[in-house]
């Protein structure tokens, strides 16, 4: 048997066997209810309305407090002694790799060809709010993060939701924490396997072998998916082995690259079509709110808009807390205010950069996506770029490369954070979890498994109900970290407190 018909025969094993859950959990989860001639899925909604309310609850955080963020990210209120692994910047390009990549590239096209050009602003407007949902998670994962006795840490919300809970609800809120610590280790765990590792490099082999020559290239045949997988999978085995420190050093030079190079290829096209910036922009407020502007009006383009903010960013989703409790720091508010950014970057400014370069460069397969032509969004981004820089497509392939493995890495580090919650930490067990781990990466160049990647999907989201249920409960220990940060910073910024120990209790470490 050839390894085309033996792959063949395992995806379609795996999706008839799986193909009936993933359906039923997907219609659970995603599930929609008609709105002005128009479906909104409730989870998106879900996800909407935390932002708007830990935007109220804490007082617009992400806009007043958005410059201190950046100063905590330059360094400005760093901290002699604090535990943890990583400074606040390879923390935040860390938990940035995670959340950075296709969705940006091809879902936004995606967007903005059903939502229409509208769908861009209402994206913008649920990355601010979910700027808020990712400052109180993050906080919390910070705040009760386990530091270990060789100093390394864990956090997420299997460990804030059953020590929070415990704190502030006695007996019963630490019942019912653990069950919810290990839901949300499990899924964490299935989707860092398929959605994380699985789909990113199955879509970065496909980008690959599309500017290779086809099928019939050089990397399209079982062997070239099989070399490409393994050399995948030896980088990140590589990488994984190192923990947090070693991603945190690869993201922290991978990030800004991949970011700097597909935001100038955006400023390019943008550049060249200067003159009709304007009327795009335009376009985009107009189509926001005219409801003759897309199919479903106003509301239309808002839920796109919506559900591609919250796709992309993950606020809210439990995973974002994972990277950044690594950090080295006393004040959990400090990590907050640095995570505010993640959703900034990723959805504010990356999708946002990609929505107004095909708004403006109206490729034709955008107009027939818009007539209702199947097209994928990466082709139609790829068209938009190709206007002016005819051999972006391998410019595409790099930076869809750099997006994929540093995500891989990401998730890497979030799905072993979940497997010794649930079998312990020893040696052998991370091992096997890193086995485990990158031979998904040499199975996501051969097979598709679309079945259990959608179903990642709705696992991952399943996650977000119990996530800010949390989040609601344990919001008043959010409020008092930050006020506890900023009176530090106060106190800094007057040259009164300078190593951060006069008002934090000593560290308690796990073994």
């Amino acid at each position: 048997m050839s390894l085309d018909s033996f792959t063949q025969s395992v995806d379609e094993a795996v999706s008839g066997f799986f193909e009936p859950i993933a359906g039923w959990l997907g219609e659970v989860v995603f599930y929609s209810v008609p709105v002005g001639g128009t479906e909104v899925p409730l989870i998106v909604a879900w996800l909407v309305v935390a932002g708007l309310v830990f935007t109220g609850w804490f007082g617009f955080v992400q806009l007043r407090k958005f410059r201190l963020a950046v100063d905590v990210v330059r360094g400005k209120y760093d901290e002699k002694g604090s535990a943890g692994e990583v400074n606040h910047f390879q923390a935040l390009t860390a938990a940035v790799s995670g959340t950075v990549g296709l969705g940006n590239i091809a879902g936004v096209a995606v967007a903005v060809s059903i939502g229409g050009p509208g769908a861009t602003f209402w994206m913008i407007l649920c990355g601010l709010l979910g700027m808020a949902t990712k400052f109180v998670e993050v906080t919390l994962g910070v705040k009760y993060r386990e530091v270990h006795a060789d100093g390394t840490v864990s956090g997420g919300p299997m460990h804030y939701l059953p020590k929070g809970l415990a704190e502030r609800f006695g007996k019963n809120g630490k019942t019912l924490g653990k069950v919810l610590a290990v839901l949300a280790s499990f899924m964490v765990l299935f989707f860092g396997l398929f959605g994380g590792n699985l789909f990113q490099v199955n879509q970065s082999y496909a980008q690959l072998v599309s500017v290779t020559g086809g099928e019939g290239g050089i990397m399209g045949s079982s062997a070239g998916a099989l070399f490409f997988g393994v050399l995948i999978a030896a980088l990140v085995g590589i990488v994984l082995l190192g923990g947090i420190r070693s991603i945190a050093s690869v993201t922290s030079k991978l990030v800004p690259a991949m970011a700097g190079i597909y935001i100038a290829a955006c400023l390019v096209v943008i550049a060249v079509n200067v003159t009709a910036v304007p009327a795009a922009v335009s376009t985009i407020i107009e189509g926001a709110f005219n409801p003759e502007g897309v199919a479903g009006g106003v509301l239309g383009a808002l839920i796109i808009g919506f559900k591609r903010a919250a796709f992309s960013n993950e606020a809210g989703l439990g995973s974002a807390p994972i990277a950044h409790s690594a950090v080295k720091t006393k004040h959990p508010a400090s990590e907050g205010l640095v995570a505010l950014l993640e959703p900034f970057i990723d959805t504010v400014v990356i999708c946002t950069m990609t929505a107004l370069t095909i708004v403006i460069a109206n490729p034709a397969s955008w107009a027939e996506a818009r007539a209702g032509e199947s097209i994928g969004g990466v082709t139609i981004t790829s068209d938009a770029f190709g206007t002016v820089l005819p051999w972006f497509p391998y410019i595409l392939t790099i930076a869809v490369m750099l997006f994929a493995i540093s995500t891989v890495l990401t998730w890497g580090y979030y799905g072993l954070k979940a497997w010794t919650h649930l079998f312990g930490r020893s040696r052998a067990s991370e091992l096997t979890y890193k086995v485990v781990y990158t031979v998904f990466a040499v199975a996501g160049s051969l097979l598709t498994l679309q079945t259990l990647i959608d179903m990642a999907d709705a696992v991952l989201f399943m996650l977000a109900v119990i996530n800010i249920i949390g989040l609601y409960l344990l919001a008043p220990v959010v409020k008092r970290e930050l006020n506890t940060f900023l009176a530090f910073a106060k106190r800094r910024d007057a040259g009164l407190d300078t190593d951060g120990d006069s008002d934090q209790e000593p560290v308690k470490t796990a073994v």
